[in-house]
């Protein structure tokens, strides 16, 4: 599904310059649960914009289903965002003023999928994460876990073909973390998503199929994780 081949990404930071991404050489499989480690500012969340078509490379190229990202037009990148990849973050990233329902929904506005449709598939969506009974509150009336469960519950809606984690239970307690964990694990089961999920826990991380570790913008030679298999 993915093919990254001499990936690099430099940003400017005053007078300097920061190579984020340093020749990046990377394939995912579909269906394929992929683990990334490394310390803080070794380019792990810059890699994960790139699969995401979030950022373009300074060169190399990002195939996802043979289709370069680095070259296609921002609309076409738009698109493939919207119908093919869910984001899931450390932060949530939820609208407080939308109860979860519709913060639920508003994953498939850019679709063009009618509102009844939209209503329907967000209940949907709610149920398989477990917050059928907490569809009608707002982020700020929720946990940690909840609003996780939300931010999930709006990355499936779509029905992609990719979920990208950016360190998904950063702000949640051990017991909290394990239950959303399973949760993702669960649905790239049932759904054959391809994911990939950045991590700082080892634990976490030995669940997937495979973990690479970033450092100074590379990646190292993958090993195979000790569970997560299918």
């Amino acid at each position: 599904m993915y093919k990254l081949t001499a990936v690099t990404k430099d940003y400017r930071k005053g007078r300097a310059i920061v190579h984020a991404l340093a020749g990046v050489d990377l394939a995912i499989a579909d269906g394929e649960w992929l683990a990334v480690q490394g310390p803080t500012g070794h380019g792990k969340t810059t890699l994960l914009q790139m699969l995401g078509a979030l950022d373009r490379p300074t060169s190399g190229s990002v195939e996802l289903d043979g289709h370069d990202l680095a070259t296609m037009r921002e609309s076409q990148l738009c698109g493939l965002r919207a119908a093919s990849i869910g984001f899931v973050f450390q932060t949530f990233n939820l609208i407080p003023t939308l109860t979860a329902q519709e913060n639920v929904e508003t994953a498939l506005v850019p679709l063009h999928v009618p509102a009844a449709t939209r209503k329907s598939r967000a209940a949907a969506a709610l149920a398989d994460v477990g917050l059928t009974d907490r569809s009608r509150h707002l982020p700020g009336e929720l946990s940690g876990g909840e609003q996780q469960r939300v931010a999930i519950a709006r990355a499936l809606v779509k029905e992609p073909t990719v979920i990208l984690a950016d360190e998904p239970t950063g702000n949640l307690d051990e017991d909290t973390r394990d239950e959303i964990i399973s949760l993702l694990e669960a649905q790239w089961r049932e759904r054959g998503l391809t994911l990939v999920l950045v991590t700082h826990d080892s634990a976490i991380a030995r669940r997937a199929q495979r973990i690479v570790v970033m450092r100074d913008g590379r990646v190292s030679p993958a090993r195979t994780a000790l569970a997560g298999t299918r």
